[in-house]
């Protein structure tokens, strides 16, 4: 705050003026409106990375439940295979495997013949 005696004697300012005190108080408003700009781009940015990081969760949970239920789905598969190789039906196992192998073979053949 600059205060100048001007040796006017005005009722009410004693015989100074405060010519410093607009221009600051102009830049004050000026950067009060800028921090203010500032501030609420900051505010719409984290809400925008909190919204993402709602839908990542969600995706993540997702992902994890169909993770489980494929993992599931693969540890009783493998148990019909042990049970398969296991008992008698060994000879069932070697016509799938024949069988596996000719289709093989003929969807080869299909491609060379393209």
């Amino acid at each position: 705050l600059i205060l100048v005696f001007t040796g006017d004697g005005a009722p009410g300012n004693y015989g100074y003026t405060n010519s410093g005190y607009s221009v600051y108080e102009e830049e004050n408003e000026r950067l009060t409106e800028s921090l203010r700009t500032k501030v609420s781009a900051i505010k719409s940015l984290s809400i925008e990375i909190g919204t993402e990081v709602k839908n990542q969760n969600k995706m993540l949970s997702e992902m994890d439940n169909d993770f489980d239920s494929t993992g599931g789905l693969l540890g009783a598969t493998m148990g019909r295979l042990r049970t398969l190789s296991r008992g008698s039906q060994t000879k069932l196992l070697c016509y799938m495997m024949l069988f596996a192998l000719f289709v093989f073979f003929v969807i080869y053949w299909i491609i060379k013949l393209r």
